[in-house]
């Protein structure tokens, strides 16, 4: 879809446009997240939401619509409340403690109770905004300015423990947060997850880096972001330089939503495209980022969001950012002029549209009747044929099937098609190997215990997939931003 901008403040005129990406669904709830919602991590479960740290700043959904409020802190503490060492603060490049929260991504996520498709919410933080019982400010401000005035009354009454007064100033700076977002789109928040500072760095360091592109080279030495201009990978300091970076950008806060959203679709592509999700080592890494550096609230079942997310592993998550009336200066510095009503609006017509996409008629697809069960099982996907893109369409059949995503690459020509697998998986191998066109199967040593590699030779019948493929992934019209198939270049 490609990238649209209007001028003017009249209604239903959105100056900030529709910036819009599409990645499979497999990719929601924050880069972070991904593993937690895939089904690959579902044996690490119990450990991995035994180290969250969580909070109650919300209620428990009610198991329909999802609305998801994905926030990226700006903390100089852990997800326990623990102040981050020096050096490790030196090293995130994030300035001076001047005892001030930031709020710097602020996105929030609908994910239909039918599945198929999902559309996150780009924020801006400097939206003003009503900030209930506060003032009208900057939306970023919800959370710090909460959690500051909060903190003092918990000096006032004695209280000396600097963890509990940071653990329950944030918790009164997230149930700010989140009644300014819900005031702003009138939709209520059923989940929350927050990363800070520390999670991002390691992220980007856990994956091995991320893939971006840049449309001009910049160099901003209030966020540290030095970058040359085109195609790089980023990590670490230089990660979080990139998705910070307003000063020097043409659209300044709105530039940044696009970095983010480019951001987070390229750390989606690596996870899933990479295979960190079926590497141990790496798998493993992800969940100590997560216990170190998220926060999520204590009614969230992330295993059943797990099982639903794994349900809508054939739709797409669109990125969008919320209509705005454009750029002024008052007594809280430079703000984005946002309306309720219009916001409101907005949110509530792409919501229904997303109805409206999950009862139109479905295009025909092999028949998926299985006597196994899929997510217990992780299919990577090798083409050796002359047809581009065949691995990836494969792939992507597979996911409607239930199987969890592997590997996609090329490999040497191959003229007869195969799904290898290694004992006790034969049966597996067997059901993949009929949805594919009853290709044949081959035990292979080679092949890790729960994988089955999937290799489409030179006698693949594409129209196998075909039709999977053009109802998961239709091409992107001219100009359309990043998809999950690669980064495309942002300022």
């Amino acid at each position: 879809m490609a990238e649209r901008s209007v001028s003017g403040a009249g209604p239903r005129r959105f100056d900030t446009g529709r910036i819009v990406h599409r990645l499979r669904i497999a990719t929601v709830v924050l880069s972070v997240l991904i593993f937690a919602v895939t089904g690959v991590a579902w044996g690490f479960y119990r450990d991995v939401t035994a180290g969250i740290t969580t909070t109650s700043a919300v209620g428990e959904g009610d198991g329909g619509d999802q609305n998801i409020l994905l926030v990226g802190v700006d903390s100089r503490t852990d997800a326990q409340g623990n102040p981050l060492p020096p050096e490790v603060l030196r090293e995130l490049n994030s300035g001076a403690d001047t005892g001030v929260l930031n709020s710097d991504t602020i996105i929030l996520l609908h994910v239909p109770e039918g599945g198929g498709a999902a559309v996150a919410f780009s924020i801006p933080r400097d939206s003003y905004v009503r900030i209930p019982g506060y003032r009208q400010d900057k939306i970023n401000a919800a959370y710090p300015a909460t959690k500051a005035m909060t903190a003092q009354d918990l000096v006032r009454e004695g209280v000396t423990d600097r963890t509990r007064i940071d653990l329950e100033s944030s918790e009164a700076g997230r149930r700010s947060l989140i009644e300014s977002v819900e005031d702003l789109t009138g939709v209520v928040v059923d989940h929350y997850a927050e990363i800070n500072l520390l999670g991002f760095y390691n992220l980007t360091t856990a994956i091995g880096g991320v893939d971006v592109c840049l449309n001009r080279a910049v160099d901003d030495h209030l966020s540290g972001a030095r970058f040359p201009a085109g195609p790089q990978t980023i990590s670490g300091r230089d990660a979080l330089a990139f998705v910070r970076q307003r000063h020097g950008l043409p659209q300044g806060d709105l530039s940044r939503i696009r970095r983010q959203q480019a951001f987070l679709a390229a750390v989606a592509d690596k996870i899933l495209a990479g295979g960190t999700l079926t590497d141990p080592g790496k798998l493993g890494g992800l969940i100590d980022v997560v216990q170190r550096s998220v926060v999520i609230d204590a009614g969230w079942d992330l295993l059943g969001f797990a099982r639903q997310a794994t349900d809508l592993a054939g739709g797409d998550l669109e990125f969008v950012t919320i209509p705005t009336r454009g750029a002024e200066t008052n007594d809280r510095g430079d703000v984005i002029v946002v309306d309720p009503d219009e916001v409101a609006t907005f949110i509530e017509e792409r919501s229904a549209a997303l109805d409206a996409e999950l009862t139109a008629p479905a295009l025909p697809v092999a028949p998926a009747a299985l006597d196994v069960i899929a997510s217990r099982y992780v299919t990577d996907v090798r083409n050796g044929s002359d047809t581009v893109g065949l691995a990836t369409d494969v792939a992507a059949h597979l996911r409607t099937l239930g199987f969890l995503p592997g590997t996609v690459d090329n490999t040497e020509p191959t003229e007869r098609s195969v799904v290898r697998y290694t004992d006790p998986d034969s049966d597996a191998a067997q059901a993949v190997a009929e949805q594919l066109g009853d290709i044949a199967t081959e035990r292979s040593d080679e092949v890790p215990r729960g994988h089955l590699l999937v290799v489409a030779g030179d006698d693949f019948d594409a129209r196998t997939v075909a039709a999977t493929a053009a109802a998961a992934d239709p091409t992107p019209s001219a100009g359309a931003g990043v998809t999950a198939a690669g980064p495309g270049c942002v300022d």
